[in-house]
């Protein structure tokens, strides 16, 4: 109680003092002076107390190493007009009163009543410079003492060459002052960004009494620190810090660390409520403008990227040079909106893509640009690693990109999390010439389309689907050049895929002697696993050492084919409205694939025109060794439909599929039926690495 009554009574007296007279100065270039003297006065005591104790090499040349570049600011002509005389006579008054030993409290008040006039983060930082000027001077004479004669002359002056002849004692005592001004600085520095804070986002509980209380115990250390700086000086060897005045400024020291710690904590809050306000703010922002018509995308694009200060805030990626936004103006925009580790063979598949757009710049469908916009995770600090494995990504990439990740506001990547789902996996979302929003997420449509899906609408992706029938073309897109090819010969085309080497070696040996024994042109094809890099790696290398079969000619095409498929299927349940369309025949087509894949056994698909025959591994291996029973029905009705009839006389009735989606963006579909049975299949939640 005795300590809440005191600091009370301290606070009404400083506070009786206090009659600002409205003028507002800048008082940051007068801190950035502030905080250059004390830089300087630090590396030279170490330097100056290393050069007299070991007596090492030149003075001069040791503390060359000292010089600092000319602090250059237009505030010089305030500071002459409006603050030199106060800081001047702050000085004076603290070295006046720390001189004959007088009461700190007292002398506290006095100084004060001479900044009465100032804002509290005026009377803050000016008290420092005085203190500043004290200290500096002192340390400037201490530098030139040994190579000046006007130097020694005024330490004769000044009774400081005592002092100057440094032991290891007077060292001691130098150095234990730095924590407490440290400490000092740190808390003027706060005092000047909490009183730059907007007032209608401070806390109402926060005190009105905290900035007063923290430029009180300021000054006071100031005092505190000055007289015990004048206490060295002025009696060298002969004056004994007492324990007294040690714990006084190490109390001091916590003192202003706690004030610190206290109104950094404001500080936070405040920030914390400006961010959730600009949050607001931008996300208002951001839907207006996507729902009000706009002569061109600038609007859009300044609301999301960085643009301000002149900064040029993209990369552009052919060049390696920065650009500004006009870059996109008026042109279809796809942002790429990704983790920074996005994985490198998404990337390639996508570069791939667009450097073929391209290469016909005038055809319509090349008609857009692409622009990655990278999201971190802002509580985890940006470390020299992660911007180097940023850079590293953001070097490979031929499109723009943003040039920093903390360039893109946290409110616009909210903005995309609930307007386009976007969670940890890459999207695309397209803006049109106006910098309207028509696709939360093109990726898919770029995966079974490529440039052919151009403008990359929702409209677009809907009357592609419309136009679509269950095909080989659409199954493999590009990623084979030969499969047209042999469609164009009338052969049949076989996918199989899955990890076990032996079922492969007993599946491609028997289907090619089938093949052999009727005349059948068959073209094997092997598309791997969408899960399990490595192991399709070995069988890839294995089936062409082997001679077993065609292959995808690399895993980054492996991982196409399947990502092609999930697309597909994302694809068709967003304009299904997230309904298992059990009459949608390209649907259930995709389903069964994905089944098949998710099932964690081999499978295999044979193709020719609109003839498909599919089932899993050991039920097709199974037909093809039992090949001579239904041989004399396939040169009936043909292959592919004899097939089909043996395949489903010998259906197990036993367990099916498994089912197996990554990255769902809409609701799960009430009811998933199993491709091969037609039963409703049961959900299950799986966790599965992804490497």
């Amino acid at each position: 109680m005795l300590a809440n009554s005191n600091h009370h009574a301290m606070l009404k007296q400083v506070e009786a003092t206090h009659a600002p007279d409205g003028r507002q100065f800048a008082v940051k270039p007068l801190l950035h002076i502030i905080e250059d003297i004390f830089q300087s006065v630090t590396g030279f005591i170490q330097v100056y107390i290393y050069i007299y104790i070991n007596q090492q090499g030149s003075t001069q040349a040791q503390l060359a190493l000292l010089d600092d570049d000319t602090f250059q600011s237009g505030f010089f002509d305030m500071l002459h007009k409006y603050l030199s005389f106060t800081i001047h006579k702050v000085s004076g008054e603290i070295h006046c009163k720390c001189s004959d030993g007088g009461d700190a409290h007292a002398t506290t008040l006095r100084i004060f009543n001479i900044l009465g006039k100032y804002a509290w983060d005026a009377k803050a930082v000016i008290a420092m410079a005085a203190f500043a000027l004290n200290y500096g001077e002192f340390w400037v004479v201490a530098q030139l003492y040994r190579t000046n004669p006007l130097a020694k002359s005024i330490a004769l002056l000044k009774q400081l060459q005592e002092i100057l002849e440094l032991d290891d004692n007077l060292k001691s005592e130098f150095e234990a002052l730095s924590k407490p001004i440290k400490s000092m600085l740190n808390l003027v520095k706060c005092i000047v960004e909490f009183e730059e804070l907007p007032s209608q986002y401070i806390s109402p509980e926060t005190p009105e009494t905290m900035t007063a209380t923290a430029v009180y115990w300021t000054i006071r250390s100031i005092v505190a620190c000055s007289a015990q700086i004048m206490g060295l000086a002025g009696m060298g060897h002969d004056y004994i810090v007492s324990t007294t005045e040690s714990w006084e400024i190490s109390s001091l020291a916590n003192r202003t660390d706690s004030v610190h710690t206290h109104l950094t904590d404001q500080i936070y809050l405040c920030y914390k409520m400006i961010d959730e306000k600009g949050h607001i703010e931008t996300h208002q922002a951001l839907v207006k403008l996507n729902e009000t018509a706009q002569s061109d995308n600038m609007n859009y694009l300044k609301a999301l990227i960085y643009d301000k200060d002149d900064q040029q805030p993209l990369l552009d990626g052919s060049t390696k040079n920065r650009v500004s936004l006009n870059v996109l103006w008026r042109k279809n925009v796809l942002l790429l909106i990704s983790d920074p580790d996005v994985s490198l063979q998404e990337l390639l598949i996508l570069e791939q893509m667009y450097q073929e757009s391209r290469k016909h710049p005038t055809r319509t469908e090349s008609q857009y640009e692409v622009v990655w916009m990278p999201v971190v995770d802002r509580t985890n600090p940006w470390t020299e690693k992660m911007n180097e494995q940023f850079e590293t990504k953001q070097g490979k990439m031929p499109w723009y990109s943003i040039h920093h990740p903390l360039m893109v506001n946290p409110a616009v990547i909210s903005y995309f999390k609930e307007h386009c789902h976007f969670k940890r996996n890459p999207i695309l979302v397209v803006l049109d010439i106006q910098g309207k929003v028509v696709n939360s997420n093109a990726l898919h449509m770029m995966w079974i389309w490529d440039s052919l899906a151009f403008p990359f609408t929702s409209a677009r992706e809907e009357d592609l689907w419309s136009k679509e029938v269950w095909r080989l073309e659409l199954l493999t897109g590009s990623i084979d050049p030969a499969i047209p090819v042999w469609e164009d010969e009338r052969k049949f085309v076989c996918l199989y895929g899955g990890e076990d080497m032996e079922w492969i070696r007993k599946f491609t040996y028997k289907a090619q002697k089938v093949a052999d024994e009727i005349g059948l042109p068959l073209e094997l094809v092997y598309v791997g696993k969408s899960n399990s890099k490595e192991t399709v790696r070995r069988n890839m290398a294995t089936i062409a050492v082997e001679r077993l079969s065609h292959t995808l000619q690399d895993i980054p095409l492996i991982w196409l084919f399947w990502v092609r498929l999930e697309s597909m299927w994302h694809s068709k349940m967003k304009h299904n409205h997230c309904k298992n369309d059990e009459t949608d025949p390209i649907l259930q087509e995709i389903m069964t694939i994905l089944s098949f894949d998710g099932s964690n056994h081999c499978w295999a698909g044979i193709y020719r025109g609109s003839e498909m025959a599919k089932a899993k591994g050991e039920t097709i291996l199974n037909s093809f060794i039992d090949f001579p029973s239904w041989k004399k029905n396939a040169n009936d009705i043909s292959f592919i439909p004899a097939l089909n009839q043996h395949l489903l006389k010998d259906h197990s009735p036993h367990h099916c599929n498994h089912l197996v989606l990554l990255d769902i963006t809409c609701t799960f579909p009430e009811r998933v039926v199993c491709s091969e049975c037609n039963s409703q299949m049961e959900n299950f939640i799986i966790y599965r690495c992804s490497n």
